[in-house]
């Protein structure tokens, strides 16, 4: 093999590794995503998602009933209760009455609780509590015990977030936000971008300049001054300062500079002699830029539209400050919070409720997936 050979072999393998290492980065977050999303919900707050086909073993504490709970047999009195929820497959590995000594006894086996009363532990979490004489206790003493806990996956995530009040009109709202959002900045821009490639006025390039220049502007630093705006607008007008349309007007002010200078140039590095060809036999701007310029920029157009609906979609800084508080404005990011609980502690419902909140995303992009690349590459490059 020459040496030339060699190199090239070697270029393509590192070439191919590290695309297979960007690929499981990108990938690995989203696998942790699904799999949390299916599991127990008690696993999911113990152990972390690549431990969800390992068997866990946990210790716990149980607290017994009280002597209201008992019942009378042949020989004494009787306590059952039963340390599982019902299905479960655990298995209880030893037990004990104190913390310290957790591995005191073995399950299936009766111990001496105190003079009067025995307590049995099954495998399957079976507690039984037998006195001869009457309990009269009024709280029940604590039980430590060692367990085994299978992986356990189901859809209780996916029933707890679709039967909460509220997602399904979030759900309503977000696409209320996100389709006004995504197509009024394409139309807007696409007037704007063809202009600025086949129309000579004066101040062409500085219009572009500064059409570059805002794509660099932070958004957070345009929140507040916009805000204000549209409050002194909405006092004029005696209209809300916050609405759909407020956020509607919001998102296309920030979308729009990117989205003109992509389609500027992709429409610039379109052929030259088919624009002249039309000029010449009659045609106006306004006849080229929809008979021709329009179709030939479908790629263009496609890609960012995917672009600025996950963005709006997944938005939800410009969503609660222009769009504001209530239940017909709360869009789907805003309902995961509250889901979430003011304290945090409902945590593991975020994981479901990613994966509903991005299947909308999903196939929008796996469908027009083909226009994406092709059209940023050419809204990219240099143009005419």
């Amino acid at each position: 093999m020459s040496l030339d050979a060699r190199q090239s072999r070697t270029a393509r393998f590192i070439k191919h590794s590290i695309i297979i290492l960007l690929v499981t980065i990108w990938t690995l977050p989203t696998l942790g995503l699904l799999v949390s999303s299916v599991r127990d919900k008690d696993q999911l707050t113990t152990s972390g998602w690549w431990t969800a086909l390992i068997t866990n073993s946990q210790s716990e504490v149980f607290r017994l009933p009280v002597a209201a709970d008992q019942i009378e047999v042949a020989d004494g009195y009787e306590i059952r209760t039963q340390l599982f929820d019902q299905g479960a497959q655990n298995r209880v590995t030893s037990w004990g009455l104190r913390a310290d000594d957790l591995a005191a006894n073995a399950p299936d086996l009766e111990a001496q609780f105190n003079k009067s009363s025995t307590l049995l532990v099954a495998q399957d979490g079976t507690v039984v509590w037998h006195s001869s004489e009457k309990f009269t206790h009024k709280r029940g003493p604590r039980l430590f015990f060692g367990a085994d806990y299978p992986p356990r996956f189901g859809l209780d995530n996916y029933r707890e977030v679709l039967s909460s009040e509220g997602v399904g009109r979030a759900f309503i709202n977000t696409l209320t936000v996100v389709l006004p959002a995504t197509f009024v900045p394409i139309l807007i821009a696409a007037f704007a971008a063809y202009a600025l490639a086949w129309m000579d006025f004066k101040g062409r390039f500085f219009f572009l300049a500064m059409i570059i220049g805002l794509i660099v502007v932070p958004l957070q630093m345009s929140l507040i001054p916009v805000l204000k705006l549209f409050a002194q607008i909405g006092s004029v007008l005696d209209v809300p300062s916050k609405s759909y349309v407020t956020v509607w007007l919001a998102h296309t002010g920030f979308g729009l500079p990117l989205a003109i200078y992509l389609l500027r140039n992709y429409m610039a590095s379109l052929p030259k002699d088919i624009i002249e060809s039309a000029y010449m036999d009659g045609a106006t701007h306004f006849q080229i830029f929809v008979k021709m310029i329009l179709p030939l920029s479908m790629p263009a157009l496609a890609s960012f539209a995917i672009f600025q609906f996950l963005w709006t979609w997944n938005d939800l800084l410009v969503a609660a400050v222009f769009l504001g508080q209530g239940e017909d404005k709360t869009v789907m990011t805003q309902q995961l919070i509250e889901l979430l609980g003011s304290r945090g502690d409902n945590w593991e419902i975020l994981t479901s409720g990613a994966f509903i909140s991005i299947a909308i995303p999903v196939i929008v992009f796996l469908s027009m997936q083909k226009y994406f690349v092709r059209g940023l590459l050419a809204g990219s490059v240099k143009g005419g």
